[in-house]
């Protein structure tokens, strides 16, 4: 096709939904105040509730030239208009997907499309580099120049056809900045609401990704964990989020935390979703039927699931997990119960190892940006900046990594030796010893209230085994406690992401664990 017809075909695409969605003056005059606003919060596209479609039935749709990019993408930003101001999920939305989606369409019109998330719109958490937008880990400090070039993951996307919608707020530094932070927060965007119960918490740190997929901002989204930070978010927010086997997925271009725990990982309504989204951010093999197989009921046949219950996240999660493992065995699978060993000795060893680790990976990362040099300005300009500290002022956890032992220090090494093997043993034995397909765990508490002045109140043990070990993770709806969501952790060994997906899709076909949110302010005081 020559240029110039490619060009106005593009333009065409672009317009056309526009002209075809703007309402007549006769139709507008007879339009009663808030039809527009309530037209725009619609989940309902062309047929379509883009709260349950999976992405095989949008490339159907798009398939048969009944759904369009353009018009796919066009409705995500209308909802982030409509819907966004109620959460704060979104920080800034790209000035080319329309562009994106334009070109999309034309590949489907061509038969040229480029594999599963062609013309599907995605958010990335603002950690992830982007050379056309800001990445700003949610600090002032990088608030300026956009990094020189796209993260690896985001290179894999754009070759992949998907539009790249915008990004998402975050939790600051991934949550690694003050001793009592508060998930959502960040100088950059505010705080982000859980869209369930608005005065509750998203989870960290990528609480935007999450809590904009529970409101149907976006088809896909991704998000980064160092130790939770994609499960947790995901369960709380009532989305699917799968923390992949360390090294599946790229680390270059994401502000790090450790190099030897940080994962970027896809997120979604669903596992479907989830699944396509990483076979092309990861290259992981995913089987050609996987949504048929992953649909199919009465997968969970014979699959032998470890319960994990960790009864410190309350009675009522506990009362869930009962309830779940109920589901599973009616749904075929044996549930034994399990306790994983050696989660004392890999908290008192985790956190001393990440000071060191965030010391040489920030300041590496930090030498590729405009703005502080190294972790030593970047305190100082956490100091000198009265925003930076408008939420919590403690940059703790910082200081505490300036002066931490270098990875260098026989010590360090002695410590990350240790909580790579308790890690690992502690997943390895335990499927051992039971013959497990998988370990299941809560996911989160119930969503605490956001308090800036208390931080976070999350006591969530449950990550850490798969998180220190870079084993998979993959966090799936499993009810609620009243109007909070609460997720179902899945957990196995190394590498074993496909087969992990499989079988959370069969959980998720079997549990049903999610609706869509209802954006209530607060809940009922029953303290007293």
């Amino acid at each position: 096709m020559k240029k110039r017809s490619m060009a106005a075909l593009t333009a065409i695409l672009v317009v056309a939904p526009l002209v075809a969605v703007a309402p007549g003056p006769q139709a507008a005059a007879r339009n009663r105040s808030g039809d527009s606003a309530r037209s725009a919060e619609s989940t309902l596209v062309g047929g379509i509730d883009l709260d349950t479609v999976t992405i095989p039935e949008l490339q159907a749709r798009m398939a048969r030239g009944s759904l369009s990019s353009v018009r796919l993408t066009l409705a995500y930003l209308r909802r982030i208009k409509a819907v966004d101001p109620k959460i704060n999920a979104v920080l800034h939305t790209s000035p080319t997907a329309l562009g994106q989606a334009a070109a999309s369409d034309i590949r489907h019109r061509l038969g040229r499309t480029r594999g599963p998330l062609d013309g599907i719109p995605v958010l990335l958490k603002d950690n992830v580099d982007t050379r056309d937008m800001p990445t700003t880990a949610g600090s002032l400090a990088l608030a300026g120049k956009p990094p020189r070039s796209d993260a690896e993951l985001v290179a894999k996307l754009r070759a992949g056809g998907a539009v790249i919608l915008g990004k998402a707020n975050l939790s600051e530094w991934a949550n690694f900045r003050a001793a009592s932070p508060t998930s959502g927060w960040s100088a950059v965007g505010g705080q982000t609401h859980n869209p369930y119960v608005l005065d509750r918490n998203p989870c960290g740190s990528s609480a935007g990704s999450a809590a904009a997929l529970a409101a149907s901002l976006a088809q896909v989204a991704i998000g980064t964990e160092t130790d939770g930070s994609i499960v947790c978010p995901a369960g709380m927010n009532a989305v699917v989020g799968l923390k992949p086997s360390l090294g599946v997925v790229s680390q270059s271009g994401v502000v790090p935390i450790s190099a030897e725990q940080d994962t970027a990982g896809p997120m979604a309504r669903n596992v479907i979703d989830t699944a396509l989204t990483l076979s092309v951010i990861g290259g992981a093999p995913t089987a050609p039927d996987f949504a048929q197989t992953a649909a199919r009921p009465g997968s969970l046949r014979g699959k032998r699931i470890g319960l994990w219950r960790l009864p410190v996240l309350g009675t009522e999660v506990d009362a869930l997990m009962t309830s779940t493992a109920e589901r599973l065995r009616s749904a075929g699978a044996e549930v034994v119960e399990v306790d994983l060993p050696y989660q004392r000795r890999l908290a008192e060893l985790e956190f001393p190892a990440l000071l060191s680790e965030f010391r040489r990976d920030i300041n590496a990362y930090l030498a590729t940006r405009k703005g502080p040099r190294d972790l030593a300005e970047l305190i100082e300009f956490n100091r000198t900046h009265p925003q930076e500290q408008t939420c919590f002022a403690g940059q703790e956890l910082f200081e505490e990594a300036l002066t931490a032992p270098p990875t260098t220090d026989p010590e360090y090494r002695a410590m990350r030796t240790e909580l790579k093997d308790l890690s690992r043993r502690s997943i390895d034995e335990v499927m051992a010893e039971h013959d497990l397909d998988a370990i299941a765990s809560p996911a989160n508490p119930p969503a605490w209230t956001t308090d800036c002045a208390r931080g976070d109140n999350d006591v969530i043990p449950s990550s850490t085994p798969a998180a220190v070990a870079g084993y998979p993770s993959l966090s799936v709806p499993a009810g609620f406690v009243g109007e909070l969501p609460v997720g179902l952790l899945l957990m196995a060994g190394n590498g074993q992401d496909t087969h992990l997906l499989s079988l959370g899709a069969a959980v998720e076909h079997h549990l049903d664990g999610r609706h869509a949110p209802r954006y209530l302010p607060t809940l009922p005081d029953t303290t007293g």
